[in-house]
């Protein structure tokens, strides 16, 4: 083997001047967040390529290569469980590539693969094998005889060496390279009939050349194409002659670092290994999850990431590791891969901040959570069952994603009822299931595809006009579909127009126009006005003034999506919106809440784009080149070929086909009115524009006249005048507090009188925290008594207990109230000598005081 290339960083430029040297574009590795909606994460090579694999768009060069990041975790493409277990395995891996798009084929690509697996890496010929399809001579013949590969070492499998990417649509056979690792991992047989142990797959090339039809058949592809995948890790593991791409080189580095972490060896045991090489992997994926955009949350991608880290954090826990190990372990991939990949290194504070933050919450619950779940299996043995219960408990109250709960429990060879959880799930979202209004629509699904069958789509016309003539073309349900229309149908978060209709028999309100089937404005009519038929002609009249409003407040998104990014940081992206005539709504991704000084910064850049008054651009264009410009695509819209842009001033070009306002000074002013979290790592803006910013100021103007009346000084001083009476108000809080204290312990002789075997416990009102673990120890002090609980119901609401037990009585306080505490509802940090507990139920101050008498009694 070429000694030079030993290391992960130099196969990787290698495999890149290889092919490029051999007239591939070189391409950098596409983001692990697909464009293909079907997909969670880009999962293999060829994911960025789909589109030029099967014929939907042509691609810009004959031929690629590429090294991919690829994640593997979650939906039909998950090995996250297999992590650590076996010497293979990853969530986040690398994929070598060349491509060819109907330029060269079986020929090239397999004398391609063959010279650098021989000839640059230096593997030896006589270790490798090769499979082909049953079906697939041509590959055969051209191993035997172009490339000289014995036939004795090549082998015929069947689906395994098939590629589909559906059931229809392109598909063809596909041949492997092996290398034979050697007797001492297995059975001798090949790759078809020896140990997976020994014969390890390092290349996999895939022959498109055939079209998949419903009926079963094929035919043949006017320009087959080549799709190749080498795994970078298993690559290295036979380069550096190890058993596992554990040892290779980037990994041992990452296992050194969470061995000094950890303060544990390598090798010590399998429990530790497991661990730490699960640590190594997720902290791989993370970082680079993190770094193209992905945030921890509780669906889809997030909910993968999170699930991610809260495995690390569990693994950390298991080795002992109680300080946060989320940014060190950042740190160390950035360290490690960063020269390959600056895209970490660049984004390297913000996947620190965002992963700490995400542990820093789990860590908070995880204690808690494992001495539930620990408690729950301390009463199950080996083949029983978690309840499902339990298990929704700790999912729902603690943030354990079932996995984890099963990978535990799986541990002691316990399983999770999953119909419990089921069960226990379905109700929750049963309980929180808001009510939905229903409309006509799906009544007349079948009625409107007809319409749309015959007529085609409505033409929209309300960009340029606010009122037009139109033929009815269906009228029922509560429905009316015309042929043309100035009525924008709710889409995009913008919602959809209300106006008239005014027809042979009156004029009808239009309350609401929504999208049915794909294109088909429907126009939802108040029931009971006067009576539309087919073929009627009608005048079709928006409500101007809404419009206005909704034009104002949708352009004002666009600025506000790029005054956020600008502010925040491109990890900003829009999660949704709603845009009416009196407000805005804007939810994008970001870990915090805004600071005063963000959101100010964020007005200014909006209003100084407003106030400058650029015209806005609204134009129709191909897909492809609306990106070409640098397009944004805006959440919640669908594209096809042709798509609109809107260019609003300077900084923002995105894809919208909503409705906008000429220029950006129609917008006014704007104001953001309130900000907040709506989800893990999701915020929401609501947001006013035009005239709305100067009532919201009106309003303010009216509240401070009338604080600074009921404070009795001038506007001007109201600051001042507030500080005043708070200063004021606190004094007399303290005052009144040590007033009751004093009086509370005026009572120590009478309460310590009442002691019963040297207990005294008792409830006594009107006492703060504070005055009551003052009385308390003031009354252990007397004569006699050995140990004193109390409880008081604070002013301030909830419930507080104090127990104090002296020396010589042989009671811990803590013990006396243990039941106490969960009886009203609280915690507190028990201590032998004085425990004190705060609880959310004072109603059950009296029975939590029993508890302790019978606890002191008994101890």
């Amino acid at each position: 083997m070429a000694e030079q290339l030993l290391t992960a960083q130099a196969v990787r430029q290698a495999f890149t001047d290889f092919f490029t040297e051999r007239g591939h574009s070189p391409e950098p590795s596409a983001s692990l967040i697909p464009h293909d909606p079907t997909l969670l994460f880009t999962v293999a090579g060829m994911v960025p390529f789909k589109a030029y694999l099967t014929g939907e768009q042509p691609a810009p060069w004959p031929r690629a290569v590429t090294v991919q990041k690829c994640v593997r975790a979650g939906g039909k493409h998950n090995d996250l469980d297999e992590i650590g277990r076996t010497s293979r395995h990853l969530t986040f891996f690398e994929m070598m590539g060349n491509f060819s798009f109907g330029d060269y084929f079986k020929s090239e690509a397999c004398a391609y693969a063959w010279e650098f697996v021989t000839g640059t890496l230096g593997l030896d010929p006589e270790r490798l094998w090769v499979t082909v399809h049953i079906s697939d001579d041509d590959a055969a013949a051209i191993w035997e005889h172009e490339i000289g590969v014995p036939p004795e070492r090549i082998q015929r499998l069947d689906e395994d060496n098939y590629w589909r990417m559906a059931d229809t649509g392109p598909c063809g056979p596909c041949s492997e390279i092996f290398w034979d690792k050697g007797p001492q991992h297995g059975e001798d047989g090949g790759p078809a009939h020896g140990d997976e142990d020994r014969f390890i797959e390092i290349w996999n090339l895939v022959f498109m050349q055939f079209e998949q039809h419903e009926d079963g058949s094929q035919t043949p592809l006017p320009a087959p194409s080549i799709d190749t995948g080498a795994g970078l890790e298993r690559i290295l593991s036979v380069l550096q002659n190890v058993d596992s791409v554990w040892e290779t080189d980037e990994f041992a580095r990452l296992l050194g670092t969470i061995s000094q972490l950890t303060g544990k060896t390598p090798g010590t045991d399998s429990a530790t290994d497991v661990s730490m090489r699960i640590l190594a992997d997720h902290a791989r994926s993370s970082t680079f999850l993190v770094s193209d955009g992905v945030f921890p949350s509780n669906e889809d991608r997030g909910y993968v990431l999170r699930r991610i880290v809260r495995r690390a954090v569990r693994h950390a826990w298991l080795l002992g590791v109680e300080d946060q190990i989320m940014g060190p372990l950042v740190d160390a991939v950035m360290e490690v891969m960063g020269a390959d990949y600056p895209e970490i290194t660049q984004n390297h504070d913000f996947i620190r901040g965002v992963l700490d933050r995400e542990e820093e919450g789990f860590r908070e619950t995880l204690r808690s959570g494992l001495t539930i779940l620990d408690t729950a299996l301390a009463e199950l043995t080996a083949g029983q069952s978690l309840s499902g219960e339990v298990a929704f408990k700790l999912h729902d109250t603690y943030g354990f994603p079932l996995e984890l709960t099963e990978e535990i429990t799986a541990e002691r060879s316990i399983s999770v009822d999953l119909d419990g959880f089921a069960t226990a799930m379905n109700q929750q979202k049963k309980r929180a299931k808001a009510a939905r209004k229903e409309t006509g629509t799906s009544a007349a699904t079948g009625d409107l595809r007809a319409v749309i069958d015959a007529h085609g789509v409505t033409e929209f016309c309300g960009r340029d006009e606010n009122t037009v003539t139109a033929q009815v073309l269906y009228a029922d349900h509560g429905l009316v579909v015309l042929d043309r229309t100035p009525f924008y149908a709710e889409s995009g978060g913008q919602i959809g127009d209300t106006g008239t209709l005014t027809g042979p028999q009156g004029t009808i309100t239009v309350t609401n126009t929504t999208l049915a089937l794909d294109g088909l404005h429907t126009h939802q009519i108040e029931q009971g006005e006067a009576a539309l038929a087919a073929g009627d002609q009608v005048e079709a009249a928006i409500d101007v003034n809404r419009r206005s409003g909704i034009r104002r407040n949708h352009t004002a998104t666009h600025l506000l999506h790029s005054a956020l990014r600008r502010v925040l940081g491109d990890h900003v992206k829009q999660q949704g919106s709603s845009v009416g005539p009196d407000r805005l709504r804007f939810d994008f991704s970001h870990y915090e809440a805004l600071t005063a000084e963000e959101t100010t910064a964020i007005e200014d850049l909006v209003n100084t784009d407003v106030l400058n008054n650029p015209t806005c651009n609204n134009y129709e264009t191909t897909k492809d080149e609306a990106e070409a410009a640098g397009a944004i695509a805006f959440f919640g819209d669908k594209y096809g070929d042709r798509v609109r842009v809107l260019e609003a001033g300077p900084h923002s070009v995105e894809l919208c086909g909503g409705t906008h306002v000429k220029a950006l000074g129609d917008i006014g002013s704007f104001k953001i009115v309130s900000e907040s979290s709506i989800g893990s790592n999701i915020r929401r803006i609501e947001a006013v524009t035009g005239a709305a910013p100067i009532e919201c100021l009106r309003q303010a103007e009216i509240t401070l006249a009338r604080t600074a009346d009921l404070i009795g000084v001038p506007v001007d001083d109201l600051l001042d005048g507030v500080e005043k009476r708070l200063a004021e108000h606190k004094t007399t809080r303290q005052q009144l507090a040590q007033a009751r204290r004093q009086l509370a312990l005026g009572r120590v002789d009478e309460l310590a009188a009442t002691a019963q075997d040297g207990l005294v416990v008792s409830q006594v009102d009107d006492i703060d925290r504070d005055g009551l673990r003052d009385l308390a120890v003031a009354i252990s002090t007397q004569d006699g008594v050995r140990a004193v609980v109390l409880g008081t119901a604070p002013e301030g609401g909830g419930a507080a207990l104090v127990a104090v037990a002296t020396a010589q009585s042989g009671l811990d306080a803590g013990v006396l109230v243990a039941q106490a505490a969960k009886t009203i509802g609280g915690g507190g940090r028990p201590n032998a000598e004085m425990t004190v507990i705060g609880g959310r139920n004072p109603e059950n101050l009296p029975q939590a005081l029993e508890q302790a008498r019978a606890a002191a009694q008994a101890g």
